[in-house]
């Protein structure tokens, strides 16, 4: 896995995740199993698309997840919209 993605859960991050740390994570994913940094203008879309599903997911998961010794995570009201 790539090794710029860190942990985004507590105790490993002792904040809540912001939407940027979250950005910066399906980024790097998406990075590297695309193979490409940056992709070409044709793969753009496709490539800003599974960043943003990622993120979703990358969201998803770490709000449903309960953490000994920890509350659970609120869900903020942008995360609500679809």
């Amino acid at each position: 896995m790539c090794r710029s993605i860190k942990t985004l859960r507590p105790p490993v991050l002792p904040t809540e995740a912001t939407e940027e740390d979250i950005h910066a994570a399906a980024l790097q994913y998406v990075r590297k199993v695309s193979g490409f940094r940056a992709p070409a203008a044709h793969n753009r879309e496709v490539f800003d698309a599974a960043v943003a599903a990622v993120a979703r997911a990358t969201a998803e998961l770490l709000g449903g997840l309960e953490v000994r010794g920890h509350a659970p995570r609120a869900v903020t009201e942008t995360e609500e919209r679809p």
